[in-house]
């Protein structure tokens, strides 16, 4: 009983002073055919014009600086990714004692999916990738113009679709549907 006692103690404590648990899934690699990745230009999906030109570019871009997959043209890639930005939302969010808005909030949504070009099939799908950047208006100090709010977006959609290829499942965030009932959410990345 005493054994049992210090075993209990002994438990709780070491319990009581653990980090918290936080659901990790194993990584899942490419299959081993994939060795080079393409990727399509982009489907713009919004009203705004040449969003999907700059987003193409910063995705290969970082491709390349990964460089654990060669960067190809899709009819000599096994790996293609394919996607479309879905959504581009500008919302005033402050404003000055003149009602000029002084702080704006960008929020962008792609969907994306990593194409098996020897399987045909999709590998993974991320039907709302999201990236969303809060700044000051361009007239304030250190204030920004949309345009490079719009470059810190692409920086961080490419680099979440870099991540999610190369070190797979729940490697980026997204409002997918490939959520793990029950699991503990992580604290979500300031902009």
């Amino acid at each position: 009983m005493k054994k049992l006692a210090i075993a209990s103690a002994f438990l709780l404590s070491a319990c009581a002073g653990g980090p918290d648990v936080v659901y990790r899934p194993a990584e899942q690699k490419l299959p081993q055919h994939i060795k080079r990745i393409a990727v399509r230009p982009f489907v713009n999906r919004t009203q705004q014009f040449g969003l999907e030109e700059k987003l193409t570019l910063k995705t290969i871009d970082e491709f390349l600086k990964n460089g654990e997959y060669g960067v190809v043209q899709e009819s000599g890639a096994e790996g293609v990714i394919v996607g479309e930005i879905t959504h581009y939302i500008l919302t005033p969010i402050q404003y000055d004692v003149n009602l000029v808005p002084t702080v704006y909030k960008l929020n962008v949504l792609v969907n994306v999916r990593l194409l098996d070009r020897e399987a045909n099939r999709y590998l993974w799908e991320e039907p709302a990738m999201q990236a969303t950047k809060m700044y000051s208006g361009p007239t304030l100090p250190g204030g920004l113009t949309e345009e490079s709010a719009r470059e810190y977006l692409w920086e961080i959609l490419a680099k979440d679709i870099v991540k999610r290829t190369v070190e797979g499942f729940g490697a980026a965030g997204s409002a997918s549907q490939k959520k793990v009932p029950g699991a503990i959410p992580e604290p979500s990345k300031a902009p």
